[in-house]
């Protein structure tokens, strides 16, 4: 039911979103569900996913560099690697998030996309989805 897809996400600063709504959205169209749901899952402790807005860039930036004066990357931390603020981001946004898919499509609102949230790069990393039908509508 659903097979795990896995997409390869580079980044190319230390704090960075991409926006990944249309990798997403292709693993959906190749799934040809027609009604379920969605899961984005990002299998790492310094990256994770989030929805907001994509139609202005400025946005992902200023969010950005919110959650760098938020959490500063240098600070009174005891991890010895010197991405402890990497950690506390991730919590932040999540790991995961769960969309609903209409017509094979996602529903999304009108200014919404999902954005990858590197917080330790320029890395290369993975990002995981899993498209599954709704039992009791069609898939």
């Amino acid at each position: 039911m659903g097979k795990i897809e896995n997409i390869r996400v580079r980044t190319d600063r230390r704090t960075q979103f991409l926006d990944v709504t249309n990798e997403v959205q292709a693993v959906v169209a190749k799934s040809s569900v027609q009604q379920g749901v969605c899961y984005v899952y990002v299998p790492h402790t310094t990256a994770g996913i989030t929805i907001n807005e994509h139609a202005d860039p400025d946005v992902a930036s200023d969010v950005e560099d919110f959650l760098d004066r938020l959490v500063p990357h240098r600070g009174p931390y005891r991890h010895a690697e010197g991405n402890s603020d990497s950690h506390a981001k991730t919590i932040l946004t999540g790991t995961s998030q769960l969309i609903f898919v209409e017509n094979g499509r996602l529903v999304l609102g009108h200014w919404q996309g999902i954005f990858f949230c590197e917080y330790d790069g320029p890395r290369e990393r993975t990002m995981q989805i899993k498209v599954v039908p709704d039992p009791s509508g069609p898939s």
